[in-house]
């Protein structure tokens, strides 16, 4: 049977600022590592100042990175302003970008595909994936890693 088509847009967003923390490990074990930081941030969300929505969780990471800085995946929130960033948490500013965003609302093992159907409708409308620079995943919902509800933007350019 196929899935249905998801609704695919394109979006532009400023700045965000982010806080939270980074998630460095082999590539198989960021599907276990990802929800116990996702965890651990709520947590300690009482600690990060200026938050702009503490029920929404931010992914944030580089395809192809080509500094060791930019490897691994943050798991944060957003804030208006950078404020005595708490221990073991790091700050990330994600430049204005332009994003090919679909939404998916499943298990967390199947966001592969969603992003498979992502990538073939950016190369089918004729807009360049930007792997050197950060993508991100808007999550709504996540503490049943069995039925999450984010919001996928890859950046591309038109």
């Amino acid at each position: 049977m196929m899935s249905e088509m998801k609704k695919m847009i394109v979006k532009e967003l400023d700045s965000l600022k982010l806080v939270g923390f980074r998630v460095l490990c082999a590539g198989d074990q960021y599907i276990v590592e990802i929800p116990k930081a996702t965890s651990r941030l709520s947590k300690r969300l009482s600690e990060i100042k200026n938050m702009v929505n503490p029920s929404e969780r931010y992914g944030a990471f580089v395809v192809e990175n080509e500094t060791e800085e930019n490897d691994g995946y943050w798991v944060c929130v957003e804030v208006k302003e950078f404020e005595d960033i708490p221990s073991e948490m790091e700050s990330l500013t994600i430049p204005p970008q332009t994003y090919a965003v679909t939404r998916h609302m499943g298990g967390n093992h199947k966001i592969m595909l969603a992003y498979e159907e992502l990538h073939k409708w950016i190369e089918e409308n004729n807009y360049s994936r930007l792997k050197d620079k950060w993508h991100l995943e808007k999550y709504f919902s996540w503490e049943d890693t069995g039925n999450i509800d984010v919001e996928l933007l890859d950046t591309i350019r038109k």
